[in-house]
């Protein structure tokens, strides 16, 4: 077993970040750099909080072979034998050779700070520029991070010449290496312990609203209003976009030599849009250059730029608001289903998407009536508590990992108690979900957290490449300094512990950190402590509170704003359900009259056909005499007949598509809700 259990994790981790990825990036629209980077990026960070537990399993194993062979012992089979004490070290079932880890890590850090330092800033650049050549996208690209690499090369410039002019110093390579590494994390170490702070208190507290029905129902209304007026500010948007498009495709002419340019913009707009602008084209016509003036190709640029950006938040808010609607139509069933003497689950609405018949099979009705009105309440409960059991004993260590004598560390008191009888498979198991549940309150931060439309990780498909590159880069910072923290909680790592013990192979590739002592026993040691303090913040919501007076709507029970807010989204919601009602009546009429006329319809298409071909033989005929009117009214008639029997569902009369307001009846814009109707229609077939 010596290395398989490292390269089962790292095949694991693999799918686990592919997986991740395809269900926030798009793997057919975006660019395959961007997915590769990414990927890459997900993949290392999780690969280190997967393998750590193994590199402590290993090095408390080295530990108990440096105390062997430093007293009379004698070696029997796969583990060594102390002489006096008959103290027995048994091999871990995933001892990993030495040699393996120190090269392992070194690429895997080495790899993921080139990503966040160096290429992922410069790919974000390179995704939201709106050049036409690779050139262009390049050279954007460099211009807009001349001041981010700049200022880290001034910086680090500074320090060089300072260390070689003052004698006090004499720094090594692997000291000016070590200082690097220091500065990286503690600069994710300042971000870590906020994301962390927010993530301890937030996780359980959202996994105990989960069991409250209503609060859920609630806060889904609310969403609906926001994401309402969200969408309706992406529409407007992309139709403002899109009228500069049609501009400017009008203005420049098919030999015009920026036309390349605007049949690139053209072909990043969508569908609807690019047939109504071929429509209005007049390429026959030369251009001028003398008459009109021309867009240059800076502005094109930037017209670009916004194109994409427009096209991507429109369809993001389309695919949000459907999910949404699926989501709260499925919570008013839940409330609904609670009162059911059936206890069999309804649905209002059939599932658009077609059900895996074994999942179909055994989560019949009633297992899901059960689960949703009965046991899911209590699961959610039970592990909101066992949740906020970890966050306090993530806080008490916090506070209390610099404290070697006596040990006041939770994680370090276990890790010690298993190391004393050499229990491997618990000491992995300890660490991986130690370093697990904190990995879950920073990176669960990370998919949460949204910056205004500037970074925005949207689930089904509908995250920007500039928002995964940004994840990518915060994955990569944070993850590191959360190892160290880790390490320290569990008083492995010997700059905390204060021991002349074998440090850990991810300690070793980070150096020592005496050569930075007020980093080392000062910003490392105290500064976790302001922990305490975030979650004060987050569990009074200060933050959210502090939002909302600022004028970005939060969703909090005890404020008017927010009951306004709700009781939108319930009447939107109220509204669309309405419309899928008449749209499945709408189709269940259409089936039933195909299925007691079919045959009927068939034959009177067939005489319908039969009558034309003698109408065209007698137009033919007698094209030079008159028709008569009620020659014409015949034919009118028996057309209207083939045409109602056609189109034989029904039509109602949809209220919403009525328009209040004049000035937008005569805007020309189209409206996806209304539909234009016939009141002659309506009463034909009501009898049906």
């Amino acid at each position: 077993m010596s290395g398989a259990a490292l390269g089962l994790e790292i095949v694991f981790v693999f799918f686990l970040a592919l997986f991740l990825l395809h269900r926030y990036g798009d793997f057919k629209k975006q660019h395959r750099l961007v997915i590769i980077a990414t990927l890459l990026a997900w993949y290392l960070c999780f690969l280190i909080v997967f393998i750590l537990p193994l590199d402590v399993s290993t090095t408390i194993y080295n530990r108990c072979k440096l105390a062997v062979n430093s007293s009379p012992a004698e070696s029997n089979g796969s583990y060594v034998t102390l002489a006096p004490s008959k103290q027995k070290c048994f091999k871990p079932w995933s001892y990993i050779p030495n040699g393996i880890m120190p090269i392992f890590w070194r690429v895997v850090y080495w790899t993921s700070q080139f990503l966040t330092w160096i290429l992922l800033p410069f790919m974000q650049s390179y995704a939201r520029s709106g050049g036409f050549s690779i050139t262009g996208k390049i050279k954007t690209a460099l211009i807009e991070n001349a001041i981010y690499y700049g200022t880290y090369l001034l910086i680090f410039g500074a320090f060089l010449i300072y260390v070689a002019v003052n004698p006090n110093f004499n720094l090594q390579w692997n000291q000016l290496q070590t200082i690097g590494i220091a500065a990286a994390n503690t600069w994710g170490l300042f971000l870590l312990v906020l994301l962390l702070g927010y993530g301890l208190v937030e996780i359980p507290r959202s996994h105990w609203n989960g069991a409250k029905r209503g609060y859920l129902l609630m806060k889904t209304y609310f969403k609906a209003a926001k994401l309402m007026t969200e969408k309706a500010d992406a529409e407007e948007n992309l139709e403002d976009i899109m009228e500069e498009v049609r501009k400017v495709s009008e203005s420049i002419k098919y030999n015009h030599p920026l036309r390349k340019c605007v049949d690139t913009i053209l072909k990043k707009c969508p569908t609807e849009y690019q047939e109504r602008m071929g429509r209005n084209m007049d390429d026959y016509e030369d251009f001028d250059e003398r008459q009109n003036s021309y867009p240059s190709e800076k502005s094109l640029v930037k017209l670009h730029k916004q194109v994409i950006y427009s096209v991507q938040r429109h369809r993001r808010t389309q695919v949000q608001w459907q999910i949404l609607l699926e989501q709260a139509f499925y919570l008013e069933d839940v409330a609904k289903n609670e009162t059911s003497a059936t206890r069999q689950f309804v649905h209002t609405f059939h599932s658009q998407e077609p059900e895996n018949k074994i999942i179909q099979y055994f989560y019949t009705p009633t297992v899901e009536w059960y689960w949703e009105c009965l046991l899911r309440p209590w699961f959610y409960r039970v592990l909101a508590v066992v949740l906020a059991t970890f966050s306090v004993i993530v806080v008490w260590s916090e506070c209390t990992f610099f404290s070697t004598k006596p040990v006041l560390s939770l994680f370090a008191v276990f890790i010690q108690l298993a190391e004393k009888t050499y229990n491997y498979i618990y000491i992995e198991m300890a660490c991986f979900l130690t370093i697990f549940f904190l990995s879950i309150c920073v990176y669960s931060t990370v998919f949460r957290i949204r910056v205004f439309n500037y970074y925005y990780l949207a689930s089904h498909h509908q995250t920007d490449a500039y928002s995964l590159l940004f994840s990518g880069m915060l994955f990569c910072r944070l993850t590191p300094p959360l190892c160290l923290n880790f390490l320290g909680l569990t008083h492995m790592d010997a700059t905390i512990s204060h021991q002349k013990a074998q440090p850990t192979a991810y300690t070793s590739i980070m150096g020592s950190m005496r050569v930075l002592s007020f980093i080392a026993d000062g910003f490392y040691i105290y500064y976790p402590m302001l922990v305490v303090i975030l979650c004060i913040a987050t569990y009074f919501s200060l933050g959210t509170r502090c939002l909302n007076l600022l004028g970005f709507q939060q969703f909090m029970g005890d404020s008017e704003m927010t009951s306004d807010l709700i009781d939108e989204g319930k009447e939107l919601i109220r509204r669309e359900k309405r419309k899928r009602q008449r749209q499945e009546e709408g189709e269940n009429r259409r089936r039933e009259w195909k299925e007691r006329y079919g045959n009927r319809d068939d034959s009177t298409r067939n005489r319908v056909v039969h009558t034309d071909q003698k109408e065209s033989s007698f137009s033919e005929t007698n094209a030079n005499r008159p028709l008569s009117k009620y020659t014409r009214s015949n034919g009118r008639t028996e057309r209207d007949r083939i045409e109602l029997l056609q189109d034989a569902e029904p039509l109602d009369f949809n209220a919403d598509s009525i328009n209040d307001d004049p000035l937008e009846s005569d805007s020309g814009r189209y409206q996806p809700g209304g539909r234009y109707l016939s009141m002659s229609r309506s009463k034909i077939f009501d009898d049906v």
